[in-house]
């Protein structure tokens, strides 16, 4: 499998020719899910959802499926029917030759005073991979690589280094991180890094790791 980081969360996932795409959305570059052969949206907001977006891949590719929950179904499925797969904590499906499972509900706490929405995170291929969209979900199986939210307004280091320690992946790879500054990221490397007990690794979008 090979492992392409896009821009904040999205990433994109290559094996036997196919691709799989997570969380294309408006931080990510415009053509992140073109020419992909399966989406998987972890949830709702803006910077993991972009509709325009997602329309134009569908529209592009016909045999283009996403997998998501159901408050982003519902704004693509009339349009694209059968295309649009509704998924929750506990369901497993194929997609683009690739075995997900799904983990979690709820998108972590930004504030008391705000609702919670919905949040999906999908482990990959036996725990290959596990990308938790914007919680700090642990998967009741081992997970190899795993895709660390390093800074947002829902989280702290403090956080971010006690998940990595709670799901003990092989190695950590940073996603959600487009309000991290160049000044910061020594900072976030270094201490996630020493006391994370994984391998703690970064992408700059664009590159690419075999996994």
């Amino acid at each position: 499998m090979r492992l392409t980081k896009k821009s904040h969360s999205c990433v994109r996932l290559e094996k036997d020719g196919r691709t799989l795409v997570v969380d294309p959305g408006g931080f990510s570059e415009e053509d992140a899910a073109l020419g992909a052969d399966a989406v998987l949206v972890t949830h709702e907001h803006p910077d993991h959802f972009d509709e325009g977006r997602l329309r134009a891949a569908l529209e592009a590719d016909p045999a283009v499926g996403i997998w998501t929950l159901k408050s982003v179904a519902d704004q693509l499925s009339a349009a694209f029917p059968g295309r649009v797969h509704t998924v929750g904590h506990g369901d497993t499906f194929t997609a683009a030759g690739f075995e997900v499972q799904v983990h979690g509900e709820l998108h972590a706490v930004i504030h008391p005073d705000i609702p919670r929405v919905t949040n999906v995170g999908y482990l990959v291929d036996d725990g290959a991979l596990f990308h938790p969209g914007d919680a700090l979900t642990v998967p009741d199986h081992p997970v190899r690589t795993l895709m660390l939210p390093v800074m947002a307004p829902w989280n702290k280091i403090s956080e971010v280094i006690d998940y990595v320690r709670e799901v003990r992946p092989e190695r950590a790879y940073d996603i959600h991180d487009a309000l991290l500054t160049d000044l910061a990221r020594p900072i976030y490397d270094r201490q996630i890094g020493a006391l994370g007990g994984a391998e703690h690794l970064r992408l700059a979008p664009g590159a690419t790791a075999k996994l």
